[in-house]
């Protein structure tokens, strides 16, 4: 009766609890996912909608039009990572408005500063996955998603963490980590298996402990001392946070950052093997700024084409499908009263592919960009300006060298036959492996 009740209260369309204590957990899991079920649930009910997580009432919002009306332009907390604090189980910070901005100014400049410090690392790295590739016979196929971690594993890890990553062997301890804490954040607790299983549990947990002790470790070891190589976890250090914190932050940075920088290059790689057109585009607009010179961080700016190529891949792909903010005062979206404490869901996944905001929204166009008014809209929902999460920006700078350099020296091509099913989980990938081969232009 009590949630029969709350239900109505609400007055907001959208599904009754299928379950009393999971409430609507067992329509997610048919679903396959919270965003194919979010899918259904606009697409039955409009783009304000309402279902139950657990005993939670939990608002879905699905236009840019109702983003709008909801997203407060003092709030600066990044809804990326509010779901993954607390899928990770650590506190909200005290969300003032103040700190907010602190904090974010604080990450910006992180990011801003261990990307210019370590330029020249990124070049290298960038030109070793070049260099494996030269090697190849052109027939070979490249398993794109393998070589694309790999390379964003290294890349985040030296730049947020430091010089204790130019160990290979440290690599591959921190990615398998890494991948077990992140496959838990991705299925498990969305669906609540990982609570049914002890063995996975467990696993989880001690995958987390080992990223949490290694990171404690070089937190003691960056203190007061001055490196030639600025990392992000620095700009932590140097802010004299206390130490949680900065585990925490460093935590979730480099745990999202290298999710989100692998499958942006994977993304962008894969949309460009299926369109020559854009490829080649591509290639005139870094042939035009950049000649025969490598890239440089100045340089950057100018690669306008390249930019849409990437807010089109994250569009595209539906990089992160769902993000989350704590309504924390009453609040209204159309006539929809939102009560205090309601967890809202922003269906970026569905905004993402409304025709109204993007003509043709299934067909990859980088084109669109060009438009002040789409930019805008994509700003607004956080994957461009001011509102962009800090994990983006800095796979957006990451990606961008890499196919500077890449993009340059070969032509991408697909390889014929490949059906892609699509992963969503916090950051979407492909279920299988997407396979390329690559032919020198030069």
């Amino acid at each position: 009766f009590f949630l029969k009740a709350s239900r109505q209260a609400a007055g907001i369309p959208g599904i009754t609890p299928t379950e009393e204590k999971d409430g609507n957990l067992p329509d997610i899991v048919n679903s396959g996912s919270l965003h194919e079920f979010l899918v259904n649930l606009h697409e039955r009910f409009g783009p304000v909608v309402s279902f139950w997580f657990g005993r939670r009432l939990v608002v879905s919002l699905g236009t840019v039009d109702a983003l709008k009306q909801h997203i407060n332009p003092d709030k600066t907390a990044d809804p990326f990572e509010t779901i993954l604090k607390s899928l990770l189980r650590y506190q909200p910070g005290d969300g003032s408005v103040n700190e907010n901005h602190l904090r974010k100014k604080l990450y910006e400049s992180g990011v801003t500063k261990s990307l210019q410090s370590n330029f020249a690392l990124l070049l290298k790295l960038s030109e070793e996955v070049l260099d494996k590739w030269l090697s190849y016979p052109e027939s070979q196929h490249i398993p794109l998603g393998q070589h694309m971690l790999g390379f964003a594993m290294k890349s985040v890890t030296q730049l947020v963490l430091g010089s204790t990553f130019e160990d290979e062997q440290e690599v591959i301890r921190f990615q398998k980590n890494h991948g077990t804490v992140w496959s838990e954040i991705g299925k498990g607790f969305l669906d609540g298996s990982l609570d049914k299983s002890m063995t996975r549990k467990k696993q989880y947990e001690d995958a987390l402990l080992q990223l949490e002790s290694s990171l404690k470790k070089i937190i003691k070891e960056r203190k007061g001392k001055n490196f030639s190589q600025h990392t992000f976890i620095d700009s932590l250090v140097q802010e004299k946070l206390h130490d949680q914190q900065i585990l925490e932050d460093s935590m979730i940075f480099s745990l999202a950052g290298c999710i989100i920088t692998a499958k942006l290059c994977t993304w962008a790689i894969c949309f460009l093997t299926t369109s020559e057109e854009v490829q080649k585009k591509l290639y005139q607009e870094l042939d035009r700024v950049l000649g025969k010179g490598p890239i440089t961080s100045e340089k950057i700016e100018q690669l306008r084409y390249c930019r849409q190529v990437l807010c089109e891949t994250v569009r595209t792909a539906k990089l992160t499908p769902v993000s989350a903010q704590l309504q924390d005062a009453e609040g209204r979206i159309d006539q929809f009263v939102i009560p205090r404490e309601t967890l809202i869901l922003y269906a970026l996944g569905v905004v993402l592919q409304d025709p109204n905001t993007w003509p043709s929204p299934h067909k990859f166009d980088p084109d669109r960009f060009d438009d002040a008014a789409v930019m805008q809209a994509f700003s607004l929902l956080g994957f461009s300006g001011t509102r962009e999460c800090p994990e983006l920006r800095f796979a957006y700078i990451v990606t961008t060298v890499l196919l500077s350099v890449l993009v340059k020296r070969l032509h991408l091509l697909s390889v014929e036959g490949q059906s892609f099913e699509t992963k969503y989980e916090l950051v979407t990938s492909s279920r299988e492996e997407v396979w390329i081969t690559v032919s020198k232009r030069y």
